[in-house]
């Protein structure tokens, strides 16, 4: 996870080209979990699961994957599940809090809550882990994620309830604290012992 100078990384292209300039292909066993997904949407938007549909949704999903191919996303072979569970847990209560704090926001301040676009670069260079901070952030009320920079894994959001300059660094400082929950959770090894390296005597204390 090396520091960050914001300079391009080339969009990772590595990751889409082998050495002859070929372009990847996911395997089948990378691309199943998003099978899945596909042939659950396309369940869910008939409003039919029975077999015959399921099975036209499996070759509307193998057709989809193989017209339109994507890189295959690099796991990091590394999964705690552990850390896994406190940060389910964790995300559910801050889902909790940020609604109720949206709802004082709503009734209380109204039209005076101001808000801010923010740009948060992150430490990983992991598409999965870029990705799923957003998601986070987008699921809990009160920030959305309005744009990503892959070049340099920075974040831009729309983030409520911003007032000054020490709110936006207060901000980043908690979308950093996801991003190191999750790679504590699903981060590659050399991820996973940066944060350790980053937080020093800290870690133990922050492990939640």
């Amino acid at each position: 996870m090396p520091n960050k100078n914001f300079e391009p990384r080339d969009q990772r292209i590595d990751d889409a080209l082998d050495t002859s300039g070929v372009r990847h292909r996911a395997t089948l066993k990378q691309e199943w979990p998003l099978l899945l997904l596909l042939l659950f949407v396309w369940g869910a938007l008939w409003q039919d699961f029975s077999l015959g549909n399921m099975v036209f949704g499996v070759i509307i999903a193998l057709l989809i994957v193989n017209l339109f191919p994507l890189p295959p996303v690099v796991l990091s072979g590394r999964i705690n599940a552990w850390y896994c569970l406190k940060l389910f847990i964790w995300f559910l209560g801050q889902v909790f809090a940020a609604s109720v704090h949206v709802a004082w926001l709503a009734l209380v301040r109204g039209k005076r809550t101001r808000s801010a676009v923010i740009a948060v670069p992150l430490r990983t260079d992991s598409d999965l882990i870029v990705m799923t901070v957003g998601h986070v952030l987008t699921l809990i009320p009160g920030s959305f994620v309005i744009d990503v920079d892959r070049s340099s894994s920075t974040l831009y959001l729309h983030y409520i309830d911003i007032e000054s300059p020490a709110d936006v660094e207060k901000a980043r400082a908690g979308i950093r604290d996801i991003e190191r929950r999750l790679i504590m959770a699903i981060g590659s090894r050399d991820e996973y012992e940066a944060i350790k390296s980053e937080c020093g005597p800290n870690f133990d204390a922050r492990k939640g």
